[in-house]
């Protein structure tokens, strides 16, 4: 007869495995990172394509806009020559992009301003702005979503859900408009708008900045809030929650230790996808607060059919997004480091058989 299997061949359990199911059900696992740069990189080429081919099969004839009315054919041609345009459109692309990679992104049709000086100018304002506006809608929503999850079904979550719904709704620009009128103008606590570097007065930097920040900050909030409840929810059940309670471990210590890392992958993807929404909804709230920012460069210049700032605007904007979208990744692995271990370290049931100090409890 066959002897049975020993049963001494089966790996031994890890302290702390009865704490796992890690995000492996719960969160979103990021990507190796050689995937995740060869998808940048694909769509940072796509989208510079698509960003060209705007302004080159526009109808702007920038020779004939920066000339005027009188000037004569030839004048136009000897223009169009000095700008590049009688290439063929590949070979314009292609030194456009180069140009582009190297830093250069051409120089404005009207004011002759390099379109990186202006880009340099404005773009801090925006990245500023934005930075705050994630802030807050990490410390709104994350405080919302736990407090929802822990009242799940009580009257806080029901009014949280019910604030998320509305704010959600609502434009950052219509948003914009009621805190001007509340704090700017009935309470007089803050500025109608204008800004302040950061680096000259970070005091003042703050003044100018919270409003146009609060006003983009809510939606990003109010989805973080409803993913991060979600996700926390479903983790609270699981049986790993039950053992730590068993153990004696504090309510914070298993809430924050354990439960909020595990469901916290697809709140944070859900705030990565909020860094495009944030930098269109810049468009209208730079303009009601009068922030100079890359969106009102890129309005300015499209109102002037200016084509390399307008380009230079496009593409600089989307390479903020994809080093958002590599960012949100790196965050994913370091929430889920065993989704970056190699497919042979895991037992059959997906969890990962490595050193028994990694992911357990002490």
């Amino acid at each position: 007869m066959t002897a049975p299997a020993s049963t001494s061949a089966l790996p031994p359990p890890r302290k702390g495995a009865w704490l796992n199911p890690l995000a492996r059900r719960l969160g979103a696992a990021p990507r190796p990172l050689g995937r995740v740069l060869t998808t940048t990189v694909t769509v940072f080429l796509l989208a510079s394509l698509l960003t060209f081919a705007l302004g080159a099969l526009s109808e702007a004839n920038p020779a004939a806009a920066v000339l005027g009315d009188l000037a004569t054919p030839a004048d136009i041609a000897r223009m169009e020559a000095q700008f590049g345009l009688d290439r063929p459109l590949y070979a314009q692309y292609l030194s456009w992009l180069g140009h582009a990679i190297g830093g250069d992104l051409g120089v404005s049709w009207f004011t002759g301003v390099p379109v990186a000086d202006s880009v340099t100018e404005a773009l801090p304002v925006d990245l500023s702005i934005a930075g705050l506006a994630l802030l807050l809608a990490v410390f709104i929503g994350g405080g919302a979503g736990i407090a929802a999850a822990l009242n799940n079904g009580g009257r806080i979550d029901r009014t949280v859900t019910l604030i998320c719904s509305v704010l959600a709704t609502l434009p950052p620009f219509l948003i914009g408009i009621v805190l001007i009128v509340v704090f700017a103008v009935q309470l007089g606590a803050l500025p109608t708008g204008g800004y302040i570097p950061i680096g000259e007065n970070p005091g003042q930097w703050l003044r100018y900045a919270i409003l146009p920040a609060f006003a983009l900050s809510l939606d990003a909030a109010a989805s973080l809030a409803r993913q991060l409840r979600t996700s926390l929810v479903g983790a609270l059940r699981e049986n790993y929650v039950t053992g730590a309670q068993m153990r004696g471990f504090s309510a914070r210590r298993v809430l924050f230790g354990h439960v909020l890392r595990n469901a916290a992958g697809p709140a944070l993807s859900v705030l990565g996808m909020s860094v495009p929404l944030i930098l269109g909804g810049a468009v209208v709230t730079e303009k009601i607060f009068n922030l100079p920012g890359i969106a009102q460069l890129s309005l300015q210049s499209a109102e002037q059919h200016d084509i390399p700032v307008i380009q230079g605007t496009l593409l600089v904007t989307i390479c903020v997004v994809l080093v958002a979208n590599i960012a949100v990744n790196a965050a994913l692995a370091a929430l889920n480091p065993a989704a970056r271990r190699p497919a042979g370290t895991r037992n059959g049931a997906g969890d990962v058989t490595a050193s028994s100090g990694e992911g357990g409890t002490r």
